[in-house]
């Protein structure tokens, strides 16, 4: 009488037999380069839950005082140790959201004129141009700012803006040129190279075959480039991705032109905050321990942010390629 035996494991965790296959399917060199890329990349994270853990192990008392209140309290007030963090959050999603809404569609016009429109003479110093503009310091862009860009909204354009706008609150009070308006701006124009740079990629990597094909049935040229911008959809929402983090995480020049005030407010003209500058701006003033910690808090949910508009981005590419993959199956 024979009796059936399950399948054989070994190890603890049935891991031992994958690892000495893969083991025994490479030379020593292979699996030392293995070895040591998978140490590299838990290094990386590693770096990232250990900067987690050591911001939350830093804001014990602000938590035990404030709780999750923290978030949606709009009280910023070091004299008292009273803290909230809910007009930094304000001004650094209304101001990266401005920059985004200039930015894409100049980037995306841009991309286009490169690789569709323009010859070759002039496409390649405006990409090189457009390359030097990413490299600028932030620090010199915020100079530009006050100097140049303050002054030139502040005499002609917000009053321009509010003569014709004025009964709507986004554009009330006093347009001094400096607030969330100029924030979002120069955030724009920081944010622009970036965009560009990898949509002007991502539509060259476009097959030749598609713009040929679409101009034999008949396309104009117009309708095959919004046939290759739909091929390139995932790249462009990836760049677009890219440019909101560049846009959440600037510190400098934003500070320079926001106002650096921390109150929510409905008209852009007037000063707002952001996380990044408020740290900057302020932790060297930090002379309490309550307020170091609830600094470091404002860094965690600066973090907690970017790191959700990172997974945000992963998923929206993954429905991209995904809806590309079934529309070539079909």
């Amino acid at each position: 009488m024979t009796t059936k035996r399950g399948p054989r494991r070994e190890g603890a965790f049935g891991f031992a037999a994958p690892l000495n296959a893969l083991r025994g399917s490479l030379s020593p060199l292979d699996w030392l380069f293995k070895l040591a890329t998978l140490l590299f990349a838990l290094a990386i994270a590693g770096t990232v839950v250990a900067i987690t853990l050591q911001m939350v192990m830093n804001t014990p008392l602000t938590f035990e005082k404030f709780g999750w209140s923290f978030v949606t309290r709009s009280v910023w007030n070091p004299v008292r140790d009273d803290f909230g963090a809910l007009p930094f959050i304000y001004g650094t999603v209304v101001s990266s959201v401005i920059g985004l809404l200039i930015a894409v569609p100049v980037s995306v016009g841009v991309a286009i004129f490169l690789v569709e429109t323009a010859p070759r003479k002039l496409a390649d110093p405006i990409s090189f141009v457009v390359q030097l503009l990413a490299a600028i310091p932030s620090v010199v862009y915020g100079l530009w700012a006050i100097f140049v860009l303050a002054p030139l909204l502040r005499r002609h354009i917000y009053p321009a803006i509010q003569s014709k706008l004025g009964y709507l609150p986004l554009f009330q009070g006093n347009p001094n040129g400096l607030g969330l308006l100029t924030a979002g701006i120069i955030l724009s124009i920081m944010v622009v190279p970036i965009i560009t740079a990898v949509t002007t990629d991502v539509m060259r990597a476009a097959p030749q075959s598609q713009r040929e094909a679409a101009l034999a049935l008949g396309a104009t040229k117009w309708e095959a480039t919004i046939i290759v911008l739909q091929n390139a959809r995932s790249g462009i929402t990836g760049a677009v991705i890219l440019g909101l983090g560049r846009a959440i995480g600037e510190t400098m020049a934003v500070t320079m032109v926001i106002g650096n005030r921390p109150e929510i407010s409905a008209s852009l003209f007037d000063p707002s905050f952001t996380i990044a500058s408020a740290i900057a701006n302020e932790f060297s003033e930090a002379t309490t321990e309550i307020y170091k910690q609830a600094l470091v808090e404002l860094g965690l949910i600066l973090f907690v942010i970017t790191f959700a508009i990172n997974v945000a981005a992963r998923l929206l590419v993954w429905a991209a390629t995904r809806g590309q993959g079934k529309a070539a199956d079909a």
